[in-house]
């Protein structure tokens, strides 16, 4: 019997994958096309249990896809421009590029020790000259088309990588990458019209993008965030101007005791200017984060302007205020304050003494006095306190409030949306270069001599743009008028080249186009998309907008680019920390009297609980060891069956433990067979034999589980019913007498062997491989071979198992003929000898029969 080696199994096949090309493929229009795609990661340098986990899974199902005769797609590629490149160089210095594709060489190697089935062919980094040089062609053919425009905005800004920061690129009020404070501040930013497809993304991933996770649709849905509301203006006293608002709760107009605007509102401008502690305010505003969670988070303040808006209905006089929490970029940078039926409104009014007024009145309640109220009232009701409007239920109110302004030519029913344009700039270095030229005489021009490349002689500090502060690259000629001009200095956010990276895979090597359109026609959408739950509102949002953006300028044909969405959990394990030397690895750490304490100290050890694994935390498994130690196969086959793939992974190291013996007894008892069945032909029809004939019934389902699980992506489940189908095999090989088995047994058996190797093989395909070559001596990989068809026979049941409870609890079991009816089953279950003992003596007063499953016999 030859010996389970996964060290020089894994090798070998990996060498013969490599060297053939297995997994290389090309258009075929007579076989059915599978993309599968999972996100592609950023060079870090190491993988990760997380990349083990995410890989493994898209790995199962592309080997599974192929098995079934599919043209499976299944590529790789590295996500390579961004700012850990650029703090490398400034704190080992070491250029971008340098660090970027030394660490690429070393994934690309950890990678290839997974086994994954990708098609290197088509391998490429976002920094490649070639990947840069055609997104700034479809740059510009965007810009042509009027979807890429430039604009003063303002932004977060880090001040520590001295960058701006997408609104998601905020948590906590803190730079995502830096967790520096994150400030305001105007600058000229380039902008794709994202809001232009508002609707159009919001009606798809609602209705029809089934195959995504609903929690995905929503936090998308909640992004783009359409809201119906009433756009009116406020007149405002001594002064020409008018104060237009947007509100989504017109039922609350006449509860409003005060107006906010955003401190670079225009009013607020026009106040600061002759008011020195209101320039002061406005200069304190800028010091704040402009995305919608820092505002929510920091110190509600305000000023007083003075100004008085006067109430469009009641003419009353209602003070405005600028106030640090209202944004100019979202409605009109003003909002009319209701304190009485808003939090934020209401806790403001009490820290500035402004009146609340209450003007919907819960039902079957107090009627609420504003004086008297400890917090906003945010619910359905009636209004009261509202004059015309007295009486209407507040839903409906909305539309009355609505007819009303239009009527009286003041204000409009309208639709708004929480989603803004996307800001693709970012002052910094390792990005794609904007390809855009500022002349003096032209104006902003497109560049011609593309692609613009980066410099390479550039000082990187942390300090400022550093391609703003290059003495010689911003240099260059107008392509219009030949005069002096400068480079555009900012670089395209990297969710740029994440957003069509997976379009760029269906024709990585077209060196005249970014695309093709013909071999698009044929790999696209993706099948299959597999990724983390992080990136439902940035990357999946910009690429489903950049998706349909391309198709109307004529690029590809779809309007959506995955069809369908998993999101796997994260792996977590324990941490320990001390209190004196702070997070300690495993080894750090001792057990004394049921308690684990620092090695170095003493201390007693503070343990954490299935934390996501961190670098920082000292928690990570390292795959290589673990590869190195039980081999790569067993690393996939524990992560594959630890959790389901959306779920989070607990570690366990018994767990890895468990893999390996099952691999290796798997490897036993599949050796064996082979060995005593030599020349045999699989069984094709069902023996004889009852033994024999339950044998291959539980194959046969088996493959069924199997076959289910993967396409529902129940991978631990799948698993599970192989190991199930080896403990059913054991006993029969055992009986078997010694040698050569022959007959019924020995074709059954060899038909377990055959199939479920080819059942395990997209789990663990190196084991399986060295398998079918060499033990069950084909001649063609297993790659090239087929899903195991089932026969329907053999999942006719001929008898089923009833449980037997008394009372509810179980008294025995009864394996009986399928078809029985219910009083034969009865009178079974009464005669049953070890349910007897249990119902003598008794009265029974009732058999309660569940077809299939279950007897229960009342008795007293």
């Amino acid at each position: 019997m030859l010996k389970y080696e996964p060290q020089a199994i894994e090798a070998k096949w990996q060498e013969i994958w490599e060297t053939q090309g297995t997994f290389s493929v090309s258009e075929d229009p007579k076989k059915e096309k599978y993309y599968t795609l999972v996100m592609f990661p950023y060079p870090s340098g190491r993988i990760h249990m997380g990349h083990v986990r995410n890989y493994a899974i898209g790995d199962v199902v592309a080997r599974y896809q192929r098995l079934c005769g599919r043209n499976v797609l299944n590529p790789m590629g590295w996500d390579a421009f961004g700012m850990p490149a650029e703090n490398a160089a400034i704190q080992k210095g070491i250029h971008p590029r340098s660090w970027t594709y030394d660490n690429i060489d070393n994934m690309r190697k950890e990678l290839k020790s997974m086994g994954l089935a990708y098609d290197w062919k088509r391998e490429f980094a976002t920094c490649d000259p070639d990947y840069s040089h055609w997104e700034q062609v479809l740059f510009l053919r965007l810009h042509e088309k009027g979807l890429i425009y430039r604009k003063r905005s303002l932004v977060n800004w880090d001040p520590v990588d001295n960058t701006v920061l997408a609104n998601e690129q905020v948590i906590d009020g803190k730079g995502w990458r830096s967790g520096a404070p994150v400030e305001r501040k105007e600058l000229f930013q380039w902008f794709m019209k994202i809001t232009d497809y508002a609707d159009e993304l919001l009606e798809d991933i609602q209705n029809n993008l089934p195959g995504w996770p609903d929690t995905v649709r929503t936090m998308q849905a909640n992004w783009i965030g359409k809201s119906h509301g009433v756009e009116f203006s406020f007149s405002i006293k001594d002064r020409e101007e008018t104060l237009p608002v947007y509100t989504t709760r017109p039922d609350t107009i006449m509860g409003v005791t005060f107006c906010s605007i955003a401190a670079e509102h225009p009013l607020a401008q026009s106040v600061a200017d002759n008011d020195p502690k209101a320039a002061a305010f406005l200069k304190e505003c800028q010091s704040s984060g402009t995305s919608e969670e820092a505002i929510e988070r920091m110190e509600k303040k305000g000023y007083d302007t003075g100004l008085r808006a006067i109430h469009p209905l009641t003419n009353r006089e209602v003070p405005i205020f600028i106030a640090n929490f209202v944004l100019m970029n979202y409605g009109t940078g003003a909002v009319m304050a209701v304190p009485a039926h808003d939090q934020r409104d209401f806790e403001f009014a009490r820290k500035y003494d402004i009146p609340v007024i209450p003007v919907i009145q819960p039902d079957n309640s107090d009627t609420l006095v504003g004086d008297a109220m400890t917090e906003a009232y945010t619910g359905p009701g009636t209004l009261f306190n509202a004059g015309e409007f007295d009486g209407i239920d507040n839903e409906s109110a909305k539309a009355k409030v609505a007819d009303t302004f239009e009527q009286m030519n003041i204000g409009k029913a309208t639709v708004n949306y929480r989603l803004r344009d996307w800001g693709i700039s970012r002052q910094r270095y390792w990005g794609n270069p904007i390809p855009m030229i500022h002349c003096d005489v032209c104006g902003t021009v497109p560049a011609r001599d593309l692609p613009v490349k980066l410099p390479d002689d550039v000082e990187l500090t942390g300090a400022g743009n550093p391609l703003e502060l290059h003495p010689e690259w911003k240099k260059t000629t107008c392509p219009h008028c030949g005069g002096a001009a400068q480079r555009e200095t900012d670089t395209m956010d990297t969710f740029m080249e994440s957003s069509w990276y997976f379009l760029r895979y269906c024709c990585a090597d077209l060196n005249n186009n970014p695309l093709d359109k013909k071999r698009l026609d044929y790999w696209m959408p993706v099948d299959q998309y597999i990724g983390g739950i992080e990136h439902a509102v940035l990357h999946l949002l910009y690429s489903r907008f950049f998706h349909k953006s391309l198709s109307d300028i004529g690029e590809v044909t779809s309007r959506e680019p995955f069809k369908n969405l998993l999101t796997q959990g994260m792996v977590r394990k324990d941490t320990h920390k001390c209190p004196t030397h702070g997070w300690r690895y495993p080894d750090e750490v001792v057990e004394k009297e049921g308690k684990l304490h620092c090695v170095e100290c003493d201390a007693l050890i503070e343990i954490g609980r299935n934390e996501k694994m961190s670098k920082s935390k000292h928690n990570v498994v390292d795959p290589n060891a673990l590869i190195s130690t039980y081999g790569a196969d067993t690393a996939r086959l524990f992560i594959l069956f630890a959790a389901p793939p959306e779920r989070d992974l607990e570690w366990s190291d018994s767990g890895v433990d468990g893999a390996w013996r099952f691999l290796n007894r798997f490897w036993r008892i599949n050796s064996e067979i082979c060995d005593r069945t030599e020349g045999v032909e699989p069984a094709s029809s069902q023996p004889k034999d009852p033994e024999l004939k339950k044998l291959r019934s539980k194959l046969h389902q088996t493959i069924t589980k199997v076959s289910e699980d993967l396409k529902r992506f129940q991978l631990n489940t799948g698993i599970a019913a192989v190991m199930e189908l080896m403990n059913e095999v054991s006993p029969v090989l055992s009986k078997a007498a010694e040698g050569t088995l022959t007959g019924e047994t020995a074709a059954v058996l060899r038909e377990v062997a055959e199939r479920s190797v080819v059942l395990l093989n997209p789990y663990v395909p190196h084991m399986t491989e060295e398998l079918w070559e060499q033990v069950l001596k084909h001649e063609t990989p297993l790659s090239e071979s087929s899903w195991p068809l089932i026969d329907p026979d053999a999942l006719v049941q001929e008898t089923m198992t009833i449980v037997v409870q008394v009372n509810g609890k179980l008294r025995g079991r009864l394996t009986v003929p399928v078809g029985l009816d219910q009083e034969q089953l009865k009178e079974m279950a009464l005669a049953e000898e070890k349910v007897q003992p249990h119902t003598e003596g008794k009265t029974i007063r009732k058999v309660i029969v569940v077809p299939g499953r279950l007897i229960n016999i009342v008795a007293t």
